[in-house]
């Protein structure tokens, strides 16, 4: 198949892995994520821009330094360069799907836990695309 076609909701409320590539084109890639309650994607800064919706669960966004109250149905862009974090503060998984402009990591790299995402040195994207 060319290009990506799915329900995004049903795709990213049914993941129960941290992170999971769902498709990665040559300027951009699809992502779903499932933080659990009282964890946090932890602070980082991308040389890319990055767009988040949440599917289910509550948390905060912090974008340099400024906390948002999040929760399903709500988006976010983080332009390249911005420090940010989310932070799941619900009792249920926080779940999302982002796209990353251009693509951050390997095409269909699976991360169970966050510590399986920090302990994978390969995690950058190589260039390989889905198709």
């Amino acid at each position: 198949m060319k290009g990506y076609v799915g329900n995004i909701e049903d795709a990213t409320k049914e993941n129960e892995n941290f992170r999971k590539v769902l498709y990665t084109a040559k300027f951009s890639q699809l992502v779903v994520m499932s933080i659990p309650p009282g964890e946090e994607i932890g602070e980082e800064v991308h040389t890319l821009d990055q767009f988040l919706r949440i599917e289910d669960g509550k948390g905060k966004a912090i974008l340099d330094g400024i906390e948002h109250e999040i929760e399903d149905d709500w988006a976010i862009v983080v332009p390249a360069g911005m420090k940010h974090n989310f932070v799941n503060t619900g009792n249920v998984p926080l779940k999302l799907y982002t796209i990353y402009s251009p693509p951050e990591h390997r095409d269909g790299v699976i991360h169970e836990t966050k510590e399986d995402a920090m302990n994978d040195k390969t995690d950058e994207f190589d260039g390989k695309t889905t198709e």
